[in-house]
């Protein structure tokens, strides 16, 4: 594996951490610290720089989807799910349920939350976008505050 580097995205909910190689991104995570921004320079892989940009699109409402290489590190089952939430339409949601379904494991829905929650990709493979069966928001790794701003967001911006 190639070196992984790190920068940083000052989004208007939290830092945002961008960690990649110079062929992947490996996650995408907020963070809620005081760090020490890593700017970009005429060193950072490329692959870095596009994520950034992108993120940066997606939270002015320009872009509703990525084109930059994902490194997914996990289980087959994981990575099984995090697919399932790709197909997740911008602006919408589903359940555990509907995920679990999606992957023809409709008994799993306790395995997809679980999954869900490792994902270290966010806002890229939306577990955002992942509500309770009966419409409520549910647990995100980012904090509550960040999901329902991240629905209303893609909801205000949905072209």
């Amino acid at each position: 594996m190639n070196k992984v580097e790190k920068i940083y995205y000052e989004s208007p909910i939290g830092i945002v951490e961008i960690a990649g190689d110079n062929k992947a991104i490996h996650s995408i995570l907020f963070i809620d610290q005081d760090v020490s921004f890593r700017s970009i320079s005429a060193k950072t892989p490329k692959v870095l720089i596009d994520c950034y940009e992108e993120l940066d699109e997606y939270f002015k409402g320009e872009r509703q989807s990525f084109t930059f290489p994902l490194a997914y590190d996990g289980t087959d089952f994981q990575k099984s799910v995090w697919n399932a939430l790709t197909k997740i339409n911008y602006a919408e949601t589903c359940s555990y349920r509907d995920i679990a379904v999606s992957i023809g494991n409709e008994k799993a829905v306790r395995a997809v939350g679980t999954a869900n929650g490792k994902n270290k990709l966010s806002i890229v493979i939306p577990c955002h976008r992942i509500i309770g069966a009966n419409g409520t928001l549910t647990g995100y790794a980012g904090g509550l505050w960040r999901k329902e701003w991240l629905l209303n967001h893609e909801k205000a911006n949905k072209k």
